[in-house]
């Protein structure tokens, strides 16, 4: 994981349990009419995946960008 700042992300904070309900109803919402349940899916997962990315950069479990070019040998 990557993050670039700790603590950067307070614009979009992970939403309690009791509004991921809520969330997921408006994730859907915003979907065209003809949206699969893959598309429904996809909205969900990548909602869950960037809401335990910032809170991991939050808890500073993560690398800083400086770091990861240097460990795959990416050029600053």
């Amino acid at each position: 994981m990557i993050c670039l700042k700790a603590g950067s992300h307070s614009e979009t904070p992970p939403m309690p349990n009791a509004n991921r309900k809520q969330v997921a109803h408006q994730l859907i919402d915003q979907l065209p009419d003809d949206a699969t349940y893959d598309d429904m899916m996809r909205e969900l997962y990548e909602r869950q995946a960037i809401e335990r990315g910032l809170a991991d950069s939050d808890a500073g479990r993560g690398d800083d960008v400086k770091t990861v070019r240097a460990k795959y040998g990416l050029p600053e």
